[in-house]
């Protein structure tokens, strides 16, 4: 149940690049970051009254969960969001699809936990699998465009860490729901004051631009709670492979939605390769 959970995870921030991607032609990441993290906080919120369980609470599972909310999905937002503006959602989800080899390592060193060679080398046949989808041969030198990669790569860092985390609480008090909203809120706060620090810079926002942000906090939210409900039933090392397999989505969405590549043999290598390897981890 928890890899197709993280299955359905994996479904969600792919598409999430999309729907964000188009919001991302009107507005800039600061302001979308601002509106689609707020609408997944809504959502939660008004949700909480049914589905938040505060039976186990404990003070140092909150706390974890808001030191994630710190940075995941606020700062993590606001990197891809800047990096789709200007690489687009492949190369972003390509080099976002390291996340799982940080997210192993804060495990180990975090949560001391083992992990086994299969999920080390499906995490690897992964990062390999969607290097090979989203990969295009440069057609000149641009060296703004190579700083640019450090966006997705500080996200793809801060992501993994945030799984580790987001385990560690979820060990002490195995509450998914309270996890995703505690995060959010303190996501929310961090996203909003961002936004009204810069806004000399406001531009206008159209009820279009709004509805593609606020689908992409939508679909970001459920990435998120179907993420932790996941890692509240397996290990890291099993979670964030599979997680990790969203670019798959992107790619393919984006040769049918944005016309950005046709679904040529690279692709059809790339998403093989990409399966085989979570094939792989599940088998194991």
């Amino acid at each position: 149940m928890s890899l197709l959970l993280a299955g359905l995870s994996s479904i969600c921030f792919g598409t999430g690049l999309i729907t964000a991607k188009f919001g991302l032609r009107r507005l800039n990441a600061r302001a979308g970051a601002a509106i689609s993290i707020p609408t997944a906080t809504l959502l939660f919120v008004l949700a909480a009254p049914f589905y938040l369980d505060t039976g186990g609470f404990t003070v140092s599972a909150a706390l974890l969960f808001a030191l994630v909310g710190l940075f995941f999905p606020a700062i993590v937002t606001l990197l891809t969001f800047t990096s789709n503006d200007r690489l687009g959602p492949s190369v972003t989800g390509t080099v976002s699809s390291t996340a799982p080899l940080f997210a192993l390592l804060a495990a180990a060193a975090l949560l001391g936990e083992h992990i086994h060679a299969r999920a080390i080398i499906a995490t690897c046949g992964v990062v390999a699998g969607v290097a090979v989808l989203s990969w295009k041969a440069p057609v000149e030198h641009r060296p703004p465009l190579r700083a640019a990669l450090l966006f997705p790569i500080a996200g793809a860092i801060l992501r993994g860490f945030a799984q580790a985390v987001a385990k560690a609480g979820l060990t002490l008090w195995p509450n998914p729901f309270a996890a995703s909203l505690i995060g959010y809120l303190i996501s929310s706060t961090t996203v909003i004051a961002a936004d009204r620090a810069t806004h000399s810079l406001r531009r206008p926002r159209s009820k279009q631009t709004i509805a593609w942000f606020a689908a992409t906090g939508l679909l970001n939210g459920a990435g998120v709670l179907l993420t932790y409900v996941a890692l509240s039933q397996a290990p890291v090392s099993l979670v964030a492979p599979v997680v990790a397999a969203y670019p798959l989505v992107t790619v393919l969405l984006s040769a049918a939605l944005l016309r950005d590549e046709p679904l040529g043999t690279r692709v059809i290598l790339g998403t093989a390769v990409t399966v085989a390897a979570i094939a792989y981890l599940v088998a194991g």
